[in-house]
């Protein structure tokens, strides 16, 4: 049984910012109940499908039900208002208003349900000018700053990153909300609205370290000057790795696992604000030692140091490294007309209440008559709405 067990959760999300967080949930033992419009959401249709699904809707919506449902005629609108009678959690990330125009608000499931708890997820937020419009994560990257960080070092071009951060991101906040909430109505019997945007998950997650110049408005600063210091990227003579040594010791451990004791009286490289100072410079001439070294023998030098080091992965490499198997992070699991899956196992380990994979992925309508089953739907009512197109059930 996971933390989350006898928690039902109605995930009206698309795409990524909304499923992944309900996906972890599920993971943690919540009952999910993916309610999809009759041709499916739209990760469903964005690669090809193995057992009519495809791998990237599988990783946002393990151990999820399907219900398909066509929310715009009056059987669909009874459904769910009746399963948000019952649920707990109520996610979803349409449009600011749009929701509501579908007569699924905040104050109408309030009238419901005054425990549940009610996300919605936007992606600027619901004013401003940017409110109504269309977005996909390289628009909040582009709006959070995230291009400035990840800025080329020496053309200064802005870069995004290569995954959908910002999606991710909030997915991971929207789910620890949404938990926090459920304590507080344990104490006080009431569910509440949770609203947040991308932009401004994205915004706070970079804050601490990304943002240092902005923090205090009497000493402001272009940050953008030091931000190279944090691209510890050498190319040993066989492949890449990392290594930093901030404290005093691991520059001491960096130093005499190169060969270089003589930097240790460098007046540039003694302190660690001289470091940071002329970061450029002792970057520069690491690089040019750690050249010089064979990968396989300078990480086990730098480990015997204590300098934190790693070699550069590619994702092709992760299933066979050491440490990965040490931790069991990849789970492997042999489901019906999938084959072998391979899904990166839940993060948080819990003692008490394990989390777990409960089931794979959902097929479009998989769950949709037992759903309804448990509403009190018999065989005959089910079978006309199938007929009459307001409900899909996979076979």
């Amino acid at each position: 049984m996971g933390p989350l067990d006898g928690v039902k959760v109605l995930d009206l999300t698309s795409m990524v910012s909304g499923p992944m967080g309900a996906m972890m949930l599920a993971d943690q033992g919540a009952e999910v109940i993916k309610v999809e419009p009759l041709h499916g959401e739209q990760m469903r249709h964005m690669a090809a499908a193995h057992n009519g699904v495809n791998a990237p809707f599988f990783s946002c919506n393990r151990g999820k039900k399907s219900l398909a449902l066509d929310l715009k005629s009056e059987a669909g609108k009874e459904i769910l208002l009746k399963l948000a009678e019952e649920a707990d959690i109520f996610v979803q990330n349409f449009r600011p208003g749009a929701i509501d125009r579908m007569g699924f608000g905040e104050p109408v499931l309030r009238k419901l349900n005054e425990k549940l708890i009610y996300v919605s997820i936007s992606g600027f937020g619901e004013n401003g000018p940017y409110a109504q419009t269309r977005v996909y994560d390289p628009v909040i990257q582009a709006l959070s700053g995230a291009t400035d960080i990840q800025a080329d070092r020496t053309s200064g071009r802005p870069q995004m990153f290569r995954i959908i951060i910002a999606d991710k991101v909030t997915s991971l906040t929207w789910a620890q909300a949404a938990s926090s909430a459920l304590y507080a109505r344990e104490k006080t019997g009431k569910g509440q609205h949770i609203r947040l945007s991308m932009l401004d998950t994205m915004i706070s997650f970079f804050w601490a370290e990304g943002m240092t110049g902005l923090v205090f408005g009497e000493m402001e600063f272009d940050v953008r000057k030091l931000q190279g210091s944090q691209d510890l990227i050498y190319k040993a003579k066989d492949r890449y790795i990392t290594a930093g040594a901030v404290s005093d010791a691991e520059w001491g451990g960096m130093c005499r696992a190169l060969e270089r004791e003589d930097w240790l009286t460098d007046e540039r490289f003694n302190t660690s604000a001289g470091r940071v100072a002329n970061a450029g410079d002792r970057k520069a001439m690491t690089g040019e030692e750690i050249a010089k070294w064979d990968s396989a023998e300078l990480l086990a030098r730098f480990q015997e140091e204590g300098v934190p080091c790693a070699p550069l992965l590619d994702r092709m490499e992760l299933m066979e490294h050491e440490q990965i198997i040490a931790n069991g992070s990849i789970d492997r699991t042999v489901y019906d007309g999938f084959g072998e899956v391979r899904q990166a196992r839940p993060a948080a380990q819990f003692a008490q209440t394990p989390s777990a994979i409960a089931r794979p992925a959902p097929k479009l309508g998989e769950h949709s008559r037992e759903i309804l089953t448990a509403l009190g739907y018999d065989d005959d009512k089910i079978n006309a709405l199938i007929d009459d197109g307001k409900l899909v059930a996979a076979s």
